[in-house]
């Protein structure tokens, strides 16, 4: 096992969820681009990874947890690189690509308090693992919870702890071996301070009231179940507006599931197969053959020449659907039951009144309490009670977000002032007529 201690500059997190990064450093945060402390691997083998286990398990306190994956290089979301630090004791870095499962880690830490940062990015690569904590503390969410517009661990850290990391590797090919020492340091520095940050948000969160709202928190996100596969994942292609027919449609979705299909096989990221501009303009160019399919543009490398063959027949499979295969245009009712938002006040008025007061509570509500409106109340809950509203009383209200999945804390603060917001909509509704 061997023991690393590199001065290597290291790098910011990169896990922030929908908010931006700190423009600046602040004046107080002192910059740190090596770990304090010697850290053991990374670790490969069964042998080395037991004994590294037995030195975490002689630790004291939570584990810290974090993993790093090669989003944008490889098809899957499995970890490349697993960090773990407890007090008392080294950090860990664990390599598990050849071992494939870290059942020894589980035995040994599965039972602790894990804290992790953007929990629900990790969990997911870590069950692939067999690891899954007893417990968790979520350093973002906690961060969402008390309000904080910018929840990076960079951010987080510099408000908390006073530190700040140097920008790194978030970003990086994590499948490529041998990694690199400065990635080794970067990996490091991630699970560094997680542990006194839990600490000092901990606090936080007692000190404003809202401990038992991030304990449901954590527990619903811990139990929550894999997220479903998307209705139409192929829609979500890049500049797929400019597909004018059903027809269109059809070819745009035929290219996206020709290359899936590929990105599945060779475990490479779709976009680094056939950029989304590629599909779309292939599409609208409607070549007759595969040579002219070749002279586009974006087809003329030698790698889409290999894979010419494929496209073309995409195309033309989606050429010879009959009218009833074809996609439904965009803007149609989803899988959810309910057309986009942007057209309600069209085609349904009364649930976009609906929709605009129970808004505009929940941000009234989200500063009263300084917490994101967000984690108030998920958007989607909104729509639903918006779409298809109980009777505005706060039981009824109650009873539809408690089966909708809202918590317990979320519904003592929303159930009554939703029910007022759809009680003020059913007055005041508009002099419109759904078309």
């Amino acid at each position: 096992m061997t023991v690393h201690h590199e001065a290597s500059p290291s790098g910011e997190d990169g896990k922030a969820v929908g908010f931006a990064q700190e423009a600046t450093v602040a004046p107080a945060a002192t910059l740190v681009s090596t770990p304090a402390e010697p850290w053991l691997g990374p670790v490969r083998t069964p042998a080395e990874i037991a004994a590294a286990t037995e030195r975490l398990a002689a630790g004291t306190g939570p584990l810290a947890v974090d993993a790093e994956r090669a989003s944008g290089y490889r098809y899957s979301q499995r970890a490349y690189l697993v960090q773990l630090r407890r007090a008392g004791v080294p950090t860990v870095l664990i390599d598990p690509v050849e071992v494939g499962e870290l059942h020894v880690v589980q035995r040994a830490l599965g039972g602790l308090e894990w804290v992790l940062h953007a929990a629900s990015q990790d969990l997911p690569c870590l069950r692939e693992l067999y690891l899954q904590p007893a417990r968790l503390f979520d350093t973002e969410l906690a961060g969402r919870l008390l309000g904080m517009e910018r929840v990076s661990l960079v951010t987080m850290l510099e408000t908390f702890c006073g530190v700040t990391l140097e920008k790194g590797h978030s970003a990086a090919d994590w499948s490529t071996r041998p990694l690199p020492a400065e990635w080794l340091v970067y990996a490091a520095l991630d699970v560094e301070f997680l542990l006194p940050l839990r600490d000092a948000v901990a606090a936080r969160l007692e000190r404003d009231g809202k401990t038992e709202w991030a304990a449901q928190e954590f527990a619903t996100e811990l139990a929550a179940p894999p997220t479903p596969a998307r209705t139409d994942p192929w829609r979500r292609t890049s500049g797929i507006h400019m597909a004018r027919s059903r027809r269109q449609l059809a070819g745009v979705r035929a290219l996206w599931e020709a290359r899936d299909e590929l990105a599945a096989a060779r475990d490479v990221a779709p976009g680094r197969i056939l950029p989304d501009s590629a599909m779309v303009a292939a599409v609208r160019a409607n070549p007759a053959t595969a040579a002219d399919l070749a002279r586009l543009p974006v087809f003329k490398g030698p790698r889409q020449r290999r894979y010419a063959a494929r496209w073309f027949a995409a195309l033309a499979h989606a050429r010879s659907l009959p009218e009833t295969e074809l996609p439904a245009p965009s803007g149609h009712s989803d899988a959810e039951g309910y057309p986009p938002t942007a057209r309600w006040r069209e085609r349904e008025p009364e649930a976009a009144e609906r929709l605009a007061g129970i808004r505009a509570t929940i941000a009234e509500l989200s500063a009263t309490y300084s917490v994101q409106s967000q984690n108030l109340l998920a958007g989607e809950i909104v729509r639903r009670l918006a779409w298809s509203p109980p009777p505005a009383n706060p039981d009824d209200v109650a009873v539809a977000m408690t089966a909708l999945g809202a918590r317990p804390w979320q519904v003592e603060l929303c159930a009554a002032p939703v029910s007022a917001a759809l009680a003020r909509a059913a007055t005041e509704a508009p002099d419109m007529v759904p078309k």
